[in-house]
């Protein structure tokens, strides 16, 4: 044997095994990772410039198991796409459609109900809501939503609205985001989603979501929230008309929030599917650049606790092996997602909670379930 090399993340590895993952240029990051020490956005841009997919999961997985040790969680929940009808029209979306367009729809507050009783001999824990911007409805609606799922359903914890949707509410009916999400959050919100930010770079934001609230705007948000109580995840959407480089700055944007007011639970990189968009030309992503992502954000997003694979858009089997990549967190069960399959997901709508452990186990991971604040459940 050679010579072993001990890290003050008390992990034992042979010299000989990590010369078969780390390359030249991959050898100064190791050398910050093993010391704990931030890595810089010249790092960032040498991590996704690396083909060394390998030395990228391996430098991830250090990190991951630092934060997380062998546990990987899970959730048991069911969402609502509640409406499809928004003004805004992105170039990268298939789901949204304006009113009175074929295929429109919104649910009606008894639609919600009928779908939530479906399932009430489930052990459900969070109901995960988006939807479109929606000119058309009241403000009621938003508020007695909240409040109607918690009275058929008093501990569950909803996760809901964007930080995209809170600024057009706040907007269209003429009252301050404070208000707004503190109206929200006494109607039942227990934490918002992190859908929206796809890539913070005005330049991409004008290529591809013109309409849409800013990066900037869209961090303020999720700031105002996090120091209201009510915490958020993060996302950034990959694969369209992004660099390298702008992928790199959406992160470290996301990091020095993060630094400010440690509100964000999780960090989930999105993969772009192209079918049915107006930007149907480009391919979809592959899975080498799905892992790279997730291990790129384990290694850049130090502050945060978790990095979770969504894989009714990677695929449950590319979300399995992120587990050795970084990730720490399955998502969970889903139930009758509606924005991703109408841009072409061929992944299944459900993935029962079975077969979420399974994968997790033969992954060699311990499962976990957990609650929409990263709470354990004990089964």
């Amino acid at each position: 044997m050679g010579n072993v090399l001990t890290t003050d993340m008390n992990i034992s590895i042979p010299q000989e095994k990590i010369r078969l993952f780390i390359d030249s240029d991959l050898e100064p990051i190791y050398q910050k990772v093993i010391q704990q020490e931030r890595l810089s956005s010249e790092d960032g841009l040498i991590l996704y410039q690396s083909n060394n997919l390998l030395g990228l999961g391996f430098l991830a997985n250090l990190v991951r198991e630092r934060i997380n040790g062998n546990d990987a969680l899970y959730v048991y929940n069911q969402h609502i796409n509640y409406t499809n009808i928004c003004r805004n029209g992105c170039r990268f979306c298939a789901f949204s459609r304006k009113n009175g367009e074929q295929a429109a729809y919104v649910l009606s507050i008894e639609n919600i109900v009928q779908s939530l009783k479906s399932r009430l001999n489930e052990p459900i824990t969070e109901v995960h809501i988006v939807g479109g911007l929606n000119e058309y409805l009241p403000y009621d609606y938003y508020l007695e939503m909240l409040s109607t799922i918690k009275s058929i359903r008093p501990s569950i914890q909803i996760k809901a609205f964007t930080a995209v949707e809170v600024a057009f509410l706040a907007e269209i009916f003429g009252q301050s985001v404070e208000e707004t999400i503190l109206e929200l959050k006494a109607a039942g919100l227990t934490a918002m989603p992190g859908g929206g930010a796809e890539i913070f770079s005005p330049r991409v934001r004008q290529l591809i979501c013109s309409e849409k609230l800013s990066g900037k705007d869209w961090i303020h948000i999720a700031k105002t929230a996090h120091r209201l109580g009510v915490r958020s995840n993060a996302t950034m959407l990959y694969g369209h008309v992004e660099t390298l480089e702008e992928r790199v700055a959406h992160l470290l944007a996301l990091r020095e929030a993060q630094d400010e007011t440690k509100g964000f639970l999780a960090f989930i990189p999105l993969s772009f599917h192209p079918k049915n968009t107006q930007l149907s030309d480009l391919h979809k992503t592959s899975g080498f650049d799905d892992l790279k992502n997730i291990a790129v954000a384990r290694l850049l997003l130090d502050n945060f606790v978790h990095i979770k694979p969504f894989w009714i858009m990677v695929t449950p089997k590319i979300a399995q092996i992120a587990l050795s990549f970084g990730a720490d967190d399955m998502d969970g069960t889903v139930i009758e997602e509606r924005i991703t399959h109408m841009a072409g997901a061929e992944t299944d709508q459900v993935l029962p909670q079975m077969d979420l452990i399974r994968l997790i186990q033969e992954a060699g991971r311990i499962p976990r379930q957990r609650d929409t604040l990263y709470n354990y459940i004990e089964n």
